[in-house]
């Protein structure tokens, strides 16, 4: 970052500065970023550096720090703007929360399986089930990272993550287990007979000095139901034998949405595993639904301006006690109690607060709440031409003449025709080249889908097709579609009947 080398180090959005020199040759890259603190460390130049660099921050920004040796007051926009800053970085989950909510007991028994791991060198074997969004990975997270708190594991304890769609062979598995361990040049070029061998080098390799005990490997498989997939499930093989035998302490960690893994193992894998699960099923009430988008939308006690703070949690607590907020959130807990569907939901509200329009209002979550349930099918018709709604309303009329059956473009276009004959006067005759292009183009958006997907011999014209809207969709769309001819509404109405 700097001519200074190691004087001048940035780390998590913290510029660190140990010499007179850095404060000037900081402010130029610093400037391009947005930066929460400035630490200066040496005692004889922290005064002046800190002067300098807040007159050499103004000049080029025009703007002043967050924090400093001595915090300064910010302006309503600088609020607004870190506010915004910290409440995406929460609902983005770049940042895990303190403990996992409603998940208490899962929490204290993943940990007890991970301590006698690291700390009492004992291997175990554990999955982890529950439905997309539940919080298994949060669960995880929070897990190791008391984990690695403690003074026994820090030193000692090796992570291993592997993931079910990145890793599709037990080769890719093995080369990134090499390399997470780091141990690549200790591998180099030997060449070994299988991928027992291989796995019983790596672990070997681990070993401490003394070669009286092992480090203790942690392996995460995420999406572990596609490692069941692999040929002969090798590595779910090894990896279970090695946590069965005395030899090498290791915690295997699986991760799945699929209550049935088990049964997706051969005999072999399923013998020498521990057969202990953890399922996250959802037990939260709405009152504990509630506070957590209190608590999520609430800015932390040691934000710079206590007094934006305070007027800004005030007003998310009387926005969550407004009745129109609980229908919207309500609705949102009966359909989906999964905190990344919610997460969405906050993250869009919080998008929409500015300098002008500085704490949320229900207006803000009823917006998301719109743009979240919205049909993304509604919203493609609405940009359809009036030629390519005619020839949906013509696919209509056929369903409903030959009972749901398929059809092909020469009916629907037969179908058109007969509509421009009898009632349209609003409508151009197209010719037929056109109509076919307009009918390709429903094909690209998958508004329409052929019967047969594989490769077919039959001409464009006669291929079977299904229409993938219902009736709402359509009479939404043409109801809001700007000037629309009277009588296609007309022939829309007398085919929704």
């Amino acid at each position: 970052m700097s001519s200074h080398g190691h004087r001048t180090i940035r780390m998590f959005n913290v510029l660190h500065i140990s010499c007179l020199e850095d404060v000037h040759t900081s402010v130029s890259w610093a400037a391009e970023r947005p930066l929460l603190s400035v630490h200066i460390f040496t005692p004889e130049i922290r005064n002046v550096a800190g002067r300098k660099y807040l007159s050499l921050w103004r000049e080029i920004t025009g703007s002043t720090l967050v924090t400093m040796s001595k915090r300064r007051s910010l302006t309503e926009a600088q609020c607004v703007s870190l506010a915004q800053k910290l409440l995406r970085e929460r609902l983005c989950h770049q940042k895990l929360p303190d403990r996992p909510l409603a998940l208490d007991s899962q929490y204290k028994h993943l940990l007890e399986l991970l301590r006698r791991t690291a700390v009492h060198g004992e291997s175990n074997s554990v999955l982890i089930v529950g439905p997309r969004g539940s919080g298994k990975t949060m669960l995880l997270g929070c897990v190791l990272r008391e984990l690695m708190s403690l003074k026994e594991a820090q030193k000692n304890v090796l992570l291993v993550e592997l993931n079910g769609l990145l890793q599709t062979d037990d080769k890719i598995a093995l080369k990134e287990i090499t390399r997470q361990l780091h141990l690549e040049n200790v591998v180099g070029d030997k060449v070994f007979g299988s991928f027992a061998e291989n796995l019983a080098f790596l672990l070997e390799a681990l070993k401490k000095g003394d070669k009286s005990s092992s480090r203790p490997v942690v392996f995460v498989l995420d999406e572990f139901d596609l490692f069941a997939h692999h040929k002969n499930q090798t590595l779910l093989y090894n990896l279970l034998d090695v946590s069965q035998s005395a030899q090498t302490p290791v915690a295997v960690l699986g991760l799945t949405c699929r209550l049935d893994v088990l049964e997706l193992l051969e005999k072999r894998v399923k013998s020498r595993f521990s057969h202990r699960q953890i399922h996250l099923f959802s037990s939260l009430s709405f009152a504990q639904y509630v506070d957590a988008v209190r608590s999520q939308l609430s800015l932390p006690p040691d934000f710079p301006d206590p007094k934006f703070s305070d007027a800004w949690n005030h007003s998310v607590t009387k926005l969550c006690e407004e009745k129109s907020v609980e229908e919207i959130l309500r609705r949102h807990f009966n359909s989906s109690k999964d905190f990344r569907s919610l997460h969405s939901l906050l993250f869009l509200s919080v998008s929409r607060v500015s300098v002008s329009h500085s704490t949320l209002h229900e207006a803000d979550l009823l917006e998301a709440s719109r743009l979240i349930s919205a049909d993304s099918k509604a919203i493609i018709l609405h940009g359809l031409s009036i030629l390519e709604l005619c020839l949906i309303i013509a696919m209509k009329h056929l369903n409903d003449t030959y009972d749901g059956e398929p059809f092909n473009f020469q009916m629907v276009h037969n179908e058109f025709k007969k509509f421009i004959q009898r009632k349209s006067h609003s409508i151009h005759k197209f010719e037929k080249p056109v109509v076919m292009k307009a009918f390709e183009h429903l094909l690209q958006l998958e508004l329409v889908r052929p019967v047969d997907s594989g490769v077919c011999k039959v001409q464009r014209e006669y291929q079977l097709m299904r229409l993938m809207l219902e009736h709402g969709q359509v009479m939404e769309a043409l109801q809001r579609y700007p000037q629309c001819p009277t009588d296609v509404k007309q022939w829309a109405l007398s085919a929704f009947a």
